[in-house]
């Protein structure tokens, strides 16, 4: 399979997969699971454990990526700076982005840390 049609075959199923977050959103899987049971007791359910788990995943991976991003790119914004003091700004911007990974992750996993009931 030539890569650019791996490129689009890959682009179209990230897509159905987001596809299908929004259409299975966290709310409505409570809601669908609550309007099965009469008496659904939400504090102890496994959704509770669930979005704990998806909140130290997302924001573990989000970390991961960053730091394998950022040691890639680090190395090559150091060569570059050292050929070239002009490109800093490219360099420090690139470096920038690979941090801002990291800082995504960590909203999704407050995202999700406040759809986690507490009793009170």
């Amino acid at each position: 399979m030539k890569g650019k049609m791996k490129f689009y075959l890959l682009l179209g199923f990230f897509q159905l997969v987001l596809i299908l977050i929004v259409f299975f959103s966290i709310d409505g899987i409570i809601t669908m699971v609550a309007a099965q049971t009469e008496s659904y007791d939400y504090f102890n359910s496994p959704t509770a454990a669930i979005l704990a788990i998806s909140a130290a995943i997302s924001f573990s991976a989000a970390v991961i990526g960053s730091a394998i991003a950022l040691k890639t790119v680090g190395t090559a914004a150091i060569s570059a700076l050292s050929e070239r003091e002009e490109s800093f700004f490219k360099a420090f911007l690139v470096v920038a982005f690979c941090e801002a990974l990291a800082i995504y992750g960590l909203i999704i996993a407050i995202l999700f840390l406040t759809k986690i009931p507490n009793p009170a």
